[in-house]
Formats: C-alpha cells, structure tokens, sequence
C-alpha cells in the first residue's frame, strides 16, 4: 500500500508504485477542481421543472454522454437505464469473449482525464508491473471499471428504468413515457441504447417469425449448462458467433458446428486503421457519397473475428468448422432445431444466431412516433449499387441530431439526438466502440451546449444588460491625484 506520501511524488515515480484506489480518487478529485470541474450551472431553469437533458442508457456510452454534459455546466440531466445496476451494457450480459476487442491503453470515457483512464484504475490496484503484464482487458474487469467511473463521478443514473414511448411533449420538450419512472420531459433527448437501440438482431430470411427457446440470437441470455452433452449450431463468422461457439464448449457441448456461409473466414478487421484523429474528425467533414464509400470500403469482405478468439475455439475438442454452407431452412420443435444444409441435414439442441444486429427504427416500440419522420440515407443517396445496409441509417446533423423527413413541421424531432452504433454513416466511429466514445460525447455535449443557449439568447442578452457586479467600486484612485476639469 502506497502511504500518503506517494501523492506528492513526480508522474514518473508514481508509474513505480503501487495507488490505491482512495488515492487515487483523491487525486482525481484534485485534478477535476484543477480543471474548475464541474462548471456552475448556465442552462436558465424552467419552471415547470422539465431536464435540460435526458439520457437513454447508463451504459459506457450514456456514462460517456452524462461525464461530457456535466463538464460543460449541464447538470440538470438525468440517465436512465433499463438494466439493474452492475448489468448495464453487454460486457456481463449477453458479450461472451474473454477480453475485450481494444487495446488496453486507448483512453475511451475517461476523455483525457489522466487519473480516471483504466490504465490509472488498473495501476492504482495492480502496480505498474501488473499494467506491463497485462494483455487485453477482461471484459467483467472492464464493467468493474465503469461502475467505479459512474460513482467516482457521482454521475445521475437511475436502474431499472425502461422507456415505453418517445413523443412530442407540451412547450417544445420530448417527452418519454417509462415503466419505473412515469412520464419524463426534458429539452433534450440522447439515445445512448447500445447496439440494438436504434434497431433489433439480424435475423437471416429463413428464420421463424416468432422462434422458440431452441432457436436463440447472440444477444440473447443462453443457459449454456444446459447443453453440456449436447449437440449445438452457430451461424456466423462474427466475433460474437465464434465467442457463443466457444462458450458453449466451454461449457461441456459434445460438438459445436460453425456454420459460415463464405467460401474462406474474413482476415482483416479494417475499421482498426481508422481509429486516429483525422478518421474522427475529419470524415464527418466528407460529403455524403465519400463518407459511405470509405465506410463500405472498410466492410468489404466482412470484419474478422479476433485472432485470439478463434484461437479459443479451435483449441476446444468438438469443434467443427463448415465453410461454404449457407442455412436453408430450419424447423424447430421442443427437442431441438433441424438445419437443411446444401448437402444434408443437422439435428442439433440449439441454434445460436451470430448475425449481428441491424439499424431500423421501426423495429423499436417506443420509437413508433419517430421513425416515420426521421430522415434516412435512403432520403438523400441513391449511389449506384444501393446503400445497402446504410439505407436504413439515419441520416443525423453534426450533433447526433435527427432530422426531419421531407421538411417536416415537428421539430421535437431534432431534440433527440442518436448517440449510438446507428450515427456511424453520418459521423464515423464515434459513438459505438471504445476508441472514439471520449471524443464523441464531447462532441455531442458541445452541440447540445451550443442549441441550448441559441434557444435561449433573449435571456442570456437580459442577463448581460442586466450584470451588475461592478468592477470598479469607486475608491480605486485617490482624490490627490485627480485634477479638475479647468486644470
């Protein structure tokens, strides 16, 4: 354990040695009061109480939202999560794989504040020398973090909330219907609701409407116990079907079948060249036709799974891997699922889908009131060759905003801004993943800052012609060195 000492020390030492964690929390105490973090509040109140802001989601991304807003003097927010507190978030849901995807040192929420990055949380518990040896983050490990995150930064998050319905609301505000919470207003509105928020799974054509409990998606909950002995089916060469694949070996499935409908799996994972400040900054500054184009360019043969997630699965007895062979049909029944293959048939006890997720608002109950009037890349682009599945994207303003269809009249519309996977097509690798989340959410706190205030300039000009804190109090010059106006 570190002594209280070890605070005064220089950067470098303290890189030898060993935080704990109240240290550490008091050093970051120091640095935000340095920084004059948080600002005193600007947003005029209402007076009928309405949020400033209102965030969707308590998970990285609506931690990351709710850090950036209250750094800009906007604390009259207020973060809703659906999931119980610890749960928020795939990392111990429905994320299978050991580690995480990124790399370790990449900063992500902790937007530039050295003593609230992992690395410093990491460090504080496990020395320097733990932060050398340590591979890529364990995602339990990586929630761990977030909860402290939230607390060290008294964010205002409420669990087991889940909203019903986004609407219109009297005087200009949105308003969301909730189970847990009533009806909450706010001027503002962010979406920060994870992969499927602005959608649902992916579910290949051959799927059933309503599947049964045989027949489950990667993001749903799978009693993996339960198939020890048995036979199961993956479809996919995602990270996440190879993660379900694995995970289900690892739980004593007598053989798992990974079915991949290309002829060889992907190699490249090209989203990874694009994480650096030009990428973020720079391809929102692109017009339409080029930004698509380096986003298609970056699917182009698909995304590999990891290198080391692979190495996972093939290492477990039972594996069988089949290349070339796309699902035809399936019939599920209470014991099990029969795949029609190309070349035969394949009983199994359970399918698991690894198809990914896809954007489309009308796949959201409670986006029923949006979605017919939010514009779309399908409204503004017509390439040759289709969008594909950018068609159904939204097409969002600088701020994570959506934007009216066909010049609508309602413009609650542009109140709520999409802080999630589904910004992608319209500002980059910003607001899904860890590299960008930090710079993302001050983009969007900036944007919501700035229309804020516009919407409110009558009162901050009343407040500049009515300022009277004077700076001069009359007594600064003494009465023997002024002289009259005749000399």
């Amino acid at each position: 354990m570190c002594s209280k000492a070890c605070a005064d020390e220089s950067p470098a030492l303290l890189g030898e040695i060993t935080l704990s964690l109240d240290l550490l929390e008091s050093r970051l105490r120091q640095d935000l009061a340095l920084l004059n973090l948080p600002p005193a509040d600007w947003v005029p109140r209402r007076a009928d109480g309405a949020l400033d802001v209102l965030v969707l989601g308590g998970g990285m991304l609506g931690l990351s939202a709710s850090f950036a807003l209250k750094r800009l003097g906007i604390s009259r927010h207020r973060v809703l999560e659906a999931a119980p507190a610890g749960q928020e978030g795939p990392w111990v849901t429905y994320a299978r794989m050991q580690t995480l995807r990124s790399p370790k040192h990449l900063v992500g929420p902790a937007q530039d504040i050295p003593s609230l990055t992992f690395r410093a949380w990491y460090t504080a518990q496990h020395g320097e020398e733990g932060w050398q040896a340590l591979g890529k983050i364990p995602r339990a490990m990586w929630q761990d973090y977030l909860v402290w995150m939230r607390r060290v930064l008294a964010l205002p998050v409420t669990n087991g909330v889940t909203a019903t319905r986004i609407r219109r609301g009297r005087d200009g505000l949105v308003a969301v219907e909730t189970e847990g919470a009533g009806v909450v207003v706010a001027r503002r509105l962010v979406l920060a609701t994870g992969r499927d928020g602005l959608g649902g799974p992916r579910m290949p054509d051959w799927v059933p409407a309503n599947p049964g409990p045989r027949i489950r998606h990667s993001r749903d909950a799978v009693d993996f116990t339960a198939l020890a002995g048995q036979r199961v089916a993956v479809v996919g060469a995602s990270a996440s079907a190879v993660d379900n694949a694995a995970t289900a070996l690892e739980h004593g499935a007598a053989e798992v079948h990974l079915l991949v409908r290309r002829a060889a799996l992907p190699v490249l994972n090209r989203f990874k060249s694009m994480v650096h400040a030009g990428f973020t900054h720079g391809l929102p500054g692109l017009d339409d036709a080029a930004r698509l184009e380096v986003l298609k360019a970056a699917f182009e043969g698909a995304v590999a799974p990891p290198r080391e997630s692979l190495q996972r699965l093939a290492a477990l007895p039972g594996f069988r891997l089949h290349m070339s062979t796309p699902v035809l049909s399936v019939a599920e029944d209470a014991e099990g699922v029969t795949l029609r293959l190309p070349q035969r048939e394949l009983r199994v006890a359970m399918l698991i889908l690894g198809t990914g997720f896809a954007i489309d608002l009308s796949k959201r109950p409670e986006l029923a009131d949006l979605a017919p009037r939010v514009k779309l890349w399908s409204d503004v682009l017509q390439p040759p060759g289709g969008l594909g599945e950018f068609a159904l994207y939204p097409y969002l303003g600088p701020g994570f905003e959506f934007q009216q269809r066909d010049g609508g009249t309602q413009p609650w519309i542009g109140q709520v801004h999409a802080f999630a996977i589904g910004a992608m097509a319209s500002l980059g690798l910003i607001s899904g993943d860890i590299p960008g989340v930090g710079d993302g959410a001050r983009r969007l706190a900036e944007a919501i800052a700035r229309s804020l205030f516009v919407e409110d300039a009558a009162h901050h000009l009343a407040a500049v012609r009515a300022y009277a804190d004077p700076e001069l109090l009359g007594d600064e010059i003494p009465e023997a060195v002024l002289e009259s106006a005749d000399g």
